[in-house]
């Protein structure tokens, strides 16, 4: 499982073929081998995303006082050839593929916003 690190994000590396995965496991899930954590790179590209336009049903989902609002969120993908699912601190207007993100361990998922490049 991801965690919090300083905020980097953890994964795991197959010992025996290399694989990286995250969150991390105990297993390598191509060829069953052992595997090692790994911290993994704060930054990546975007490969796809949506918007979240609807509230999780409650409970467990408690909305803020103020409402639900809209937010984005998609897979970051990492040079360890590993996708990550994250909520994307951008405007939904402003994402597109490939625009490289930095990503970061968060309070319950991962988190990427916009690199500066």
């Amino acid at each position: 499982m991801s965690s919090e690190s300083g905020g980097r994000l953890r994964g795991s590396r197959c010992a025996d073929c290399a694989v990286t995965t995250c969150p991390a496991g105990p297993a390598c899930p191509r060829c069953g081998g052992p595997t090692e954590q790994v911290v993994l790179s704060g930054t990546g590209t975007l490969w796809t995303w949506t918007v979240q336009r609807y509230a999780p049903k409650s409970p467990p989902y408690l909305p803020p006082v103020a409402g639900f609002t809209p937010f984005a969120v998609g897979y970051v993908e990492l040079p360890e050839d590993v996708r990550v699912l994250a909520a994307l601190d951008i405007r939904p207007e402003d994402a597109e593929i490939g625009m490289p993100m930095t990503i970061a361990a968060g309070a319950g998922v991962p988190r990427a916003t916009g690199a500066v490049v």
